[in-house]
């Protein structure tokens, strides 16, 4: 009897501890689970503050590009109203200048025409001089105001063949040339999206130039074509003529800017202002490359666009 309740108590004694290893085990994971999650929170409590500290650096940047677009907005509408008043100025002071310069140019013509015989020779030349000045400001007059209109112009852009626009100009300066050795090429001229009349004004400042700038060579060569540079259609006008110091091409384009004495070559300075703003207005870019001496070539391209 002794015996048997002996080894029933080594069972209990041994299921005893089974459960209570049993016990201890469940409470180890238990403790490790909870000691996970209590690690998953603080990452989840840590990554919802960065988040929020994300946030609210995400709102402050968008209140400052809103604030900088509002200015943006702001000075590009006063720098329109700039433009728009500047224009009608220049058209107000061109056009009030020209009843002086009628009068100054009409009575030094008539003085010319019927008195020039009383004059003694040295004031003839200072007529002269009177006279060439004023057709001179005549013509500034006239490209000041055709600079000021290019500004507000509404464009019309459409398929252009720039083939019949060359021809066209070279037709109507055939006078220009007339009695001159000049020789001209015209190769190969792609259509494209631009305004015609604009573009008209850009090969007619080009080709006008080319055709001064060439006076004095035999023969004189004008090279008009376009080429392909990283998938974009470049036109170029090109010539043997006096070229110019490159390190001066940044000031080609500006307003009244000549490289040349206008006793050398005559002109205003405002052609090639008005090539710049007609290719600006399209979105492409125009440049000059030369030598001093030994010609120009300038190259424009319609838009910055990759062409197929």
């Amino acid at each position: 009897m002794a015996l048997w309740r002996l080894g029933f108590y080594g069972v209990a004694f041994r299921g005893a501890l089974v459960v209570s290893y049993t016990v201890v085990m469940l409470l180890a994971v238990t403790v490790g689970i909870c000691r996970r999650l209590d690690h998953a929170d603080a990452e989840r409590l840590r990554v919802s503050a960065d988040l929020a500290a994300a946030n609210e650096r995400l709102a402050g940047t968008n209140a400052r590009l809103a604030e900088a677009n509002t200015r943006l907005v702001e000075a590009n509408k006063r720098m329109h109203e700039a433009i728009d008043e500047l224009g009608s100025f220049t058209y107000s002071v061109s056009h009030d200048l020209r009843a002086p310069l009628r009068s100054m140019s009409g009575f030094s013509r008539i003085l010319m025409d019927e008195y020039a015989e009383d004059m003694p020779e040295q004031a003839r030349g200072y007529l002269d001089r009177v006279q060439r000045s004023s057709d001179r400001m005549g013509a500034l007059i006239d490209d000041l105001l055709a600079f000021s209109r290019l500004g507000r112009q509404p464009m019309s852009k459409r398929e252009v063949d720039p083939a019949a626009i060359v021809s066209a100009v070279l037709a109507e300066q055939e006078g220009d040339r007339a009695g001159r050795p000049v020789r001209i090429t015209v190769g190969d001229l792609p259509r494209g999206v631009a305004d015609p009349v604009l573009l008209k004004v850009v090969y007619t400042n080009l080709l006008s130039n080319a055709v001064k700038f060439t006076r004095g060579r035999d023969p004189a060569r004008i090279e008009i074509g376009s080429r392909r540079e990283n998938g974009r259609v470049v036109f170029y006008v090109a010539d043997n003529g006096a070229g110019f110091d490159p390190r001066y091409a940044d000031k080609l384009f500006g307003v009244f800017q000549r490289l040349h004495r206008s006793e050398q070559f005559e002109g205003t300075g405002v052609g090639l202002a008005l090539c710049q703003r007609v290719i600006a207005r399209h979105g492409g870019r125009i440049w000059a490359e030369a030598a001093q001496g030994k010609g120009a070539t300038f190259f424009f391209t319609l838009s910055e666009e990759v062409s197929a």
